[in-house]
């Protein structure tokens, strides 16, 4: 296999948005509480550890632009759709890019949240504190 063969393709902000206004499909590879903190307007959210399960609910006659927080997430999924058969990229710069760019975030009040476990802890208690 050649180095560009084993590369992820990847597009900056306004090439995903040129993909996504000619139809491509916007997937959120990242875990619930950060999707639930604020996602990419029109994203579906498929858990990197769901989509071998979830690829069906996937259109593979369209483009798939995926994301995550930085990249790493979003490569693998690029990665498994590509080998798939997906015409897929990934997000460079991931959500953290998009959101430093003041791109939009739904919900209107959503932010990036970090990753991992103790993050979802703390998300989770804020919630409540705000309930």
């Amino acid at each position: 296999m050649t180095e560009e063969a084993e590369a992820v393709n990847e597009v900056d902000r306004e090439e995903a948005q040129a993909l996504l206004e000619d139809d491509a499909q916007l997937v959120d590879v990242r875990v619930g509480h950060e999707w639930e903190a604020g996602h990419i307007a029109g994203a579906v959210h498929l858990p990197l550890e769901e989509l071998p399960e979830r690829v069906g609910e996937l259109d593979p006659e369209r483009p798939v632009v995926l994301y995550c927080r930085g990249g790493t997430r979003s490569s693998m999924a690029a990665e498994a759709l590509a080998a798939a058969g997906f015409d897929a990229v990934k997000l460079r710069e991931g959500i953290v890019g998009w959101s430093e760019a003041g791109l939009p975030l739904e919900p209107e009040d959503g932010y990036v949240a970090e990753s991992g476990e103790a993050a979802s802890i703390l998300q989770a208690r804020k919630r409540a504190a705000q309930s």
